[in-house]
């Protein structure tokens, strides 16, 4: 088996068993999709298309887009049902801006400990990491106000990761997953605050930033010439 072939394969296991819902896996997905990636059906936890053509071995640096973050449907709405302390559109945007900021942090922390360098400009050894959080749910928000309140649930929340990984010079999509993290359900109510909040997503976050990391440490040890 060449190395193109076993870069794919290990970001395709790897993905697939960060997964945590099968409601993900949609029940009769095209083996090919439109952009002419194939599916992999590793795993019922995700949905994961790749480009069998692909080498991830040669990538030594990491161009990493800002992550774009989008709520779940209704959630303000749903949020603010019956709900003295209202979730105003400010409160959104803020939210989101954390979010990708802690995002970025994460995954910056997880590749440079792993020795992938940070790039700015495209090169033949820079992969362009494309992400977007999609299906945000803040279960308990800390929205401040003039009063003192406080926000209590079992939970977190979850958000669902969409992942895009590009060539940074011919800009040709080498993979794509989804992914979706929930906080665990503690049993038990427990006080949120932004603090608490970010602290869980920040786990949830680098499970995702290791599983990219390990794919590439594989996908280089795959790639080495075995000795005689």
């Amino acid at each position: 088996m060449n190395a193109t072939r076993i870069s794919i394969i290990v970001l395709i296991l790897l993905f697939g068993v960060t997964a945590v819902s099968p409601t993900l896996a949609k029940k009769d997905p095209p083996a090919v999709n439109d952009e002419g990636m194939e599916l992999v059906e590793n795993s019922e936890l995700a949905t994961v298309y790749a480009d069998p053509g692909a080498d991830l071995s040669i990538y030594n640096r990491i161009i990493l887009l800002d992550a774009t973050v989008a709520f779940k449907k209704n959630w303000q709405r749903h949020q603010n049902r019956g709900n003295p302390l209202k979730v105003k559109d400010r409160d959104m945007v803020k939210i989101q801006e954390e979010v990708a900021k802690t995002f970025r942090e994460v995954f910056t922390k997880e590749l440079v400990d792993a020795g992938y360098a940070m790039a700015q400009e495209p090169a033949d050894d820079v992969l362009l990491v494309k992400p977007a959080i999609v299906d945000l749910d803040v279960i308990a928000p800390d929205i401040q106000d003039s009063t003192r309140t406080r926000s209590f649930s079992r939970s977190a929340g979850e958000m669902t990761l969409n992942l895009e990984l590009f060539d940074s010079v011919t800009d040709d999509k080498i993979a794509k997953a989804t992914d979706r993290k929930r906080d665990v359900d503690r049993g038990y109510l427990q006080w949120r605050n932004s603090v608490r909040n970010q602290a869980d997503a920040r786990r949830m976050m680098t499970k995702w930033a290791k599983a990219l990391t390990a794919t590439l440490d594989q996908a280089r040890t795959s790639a080495r010439p075995v000795a005689d």
